[in-house]
């Protein structure tokens, strides 16, 4: 996916890369990006910096929350140290400068695209307690009956599938998830879970996927299937 608001490099991007063999999807600001992000499993995002609505940065922590394992690289004007840092820090897989060389970027795309092809591929599709959960499509179904999942709710199922050695703490469900570094309560974590859990489980009073920790927040349950 390329996110770039000016009009001629996007569609120059988005022809370089088709004539490289790529399939590829061009928006030209943050929220579409983030939606088209957390819909599609692209490999790559091509991702500018300096965006009419969200900036580069913030699409770059939403997609890293809603896609652990996404490829992408930040092709920008901005060059200083600090940017480069802030684009980084944010989840950032490489950074390169605009004006840039046709070769180089190229490159980091295939340089990009062999690390994730090595790296073991995060499961989209779940299995746990006879619900198969489609974290891609967002979407759960348990028999014959098939319910739709927000983004938020399949962004804590794949947090804590993820992290399923151990518990998760609300805060720390705030922050990777919601993105929030305090502003909201964590009673909005229980909250979405309860809805949550009206989706996914067999009896929502007893909970064998999404589990409560007494004292230490939720895990996932012990109950995976595959």
């Amino acid at each position: 996916m390329i996110v770039e608001d000016e009009q001629t490099l996007r569609e120059g991007l988005a022809d370089l890369l088709a004539a490289a063999d790529h399939h590829v999807e061009a928006v030209e600001n943050g929220t579409d990006a983030v939606a088209a992000g957390q819909r599609e499993a692209f490999d790559l995002v091509l991702l500018d910096l300096m965006l009419p609505d969200l900036d580069g940065v913030e699409v770059c922590r939403r997609l890293r929350r809603a896609r652990p394992a996404l490829a992408i690289l930040m092709l920008t004007a901005r060059g200083s140290e600090d940017d480069k840092v802030a684009g980084l820090e944010a989840g950032a897989d490489d950074y390169l400068t605009k004006p840039f060389a046709v070769r180089e970027l190229l490159a980091r795309i295939e340089a990009l695209g062999r690390r994730a092809t090595a790296a073991p591929a995060e499961p989209e599709v779940i299995e746990a307690d006879g619900c198969e959960l489609d974290l891609g499509r967002l979407s759960a179904r348990r028999g014959e009956q098939t319910v739709s999942l927000t983004p938020r709710e399949a962004g804590i199922l794949r947090w804590l599938h993820r992290q399923r050695a151990r518990a998760v703490s609300r805060g720390e469900l705030l922050e990777r998830v919601w993105g929030s570094t305090g502003d909201l309560q964590t009673r909005t974590v229980d909250m979405t879970i309860a809805n949550l859990r009206q989706k996914i489980e067999r009896d929502p009073a007893e909970p064998r996927i999404v589990l409560t920790v007494t004292g230490a927040g939720y895990a996932w349950g012990e109950t995976e299937d595959a």
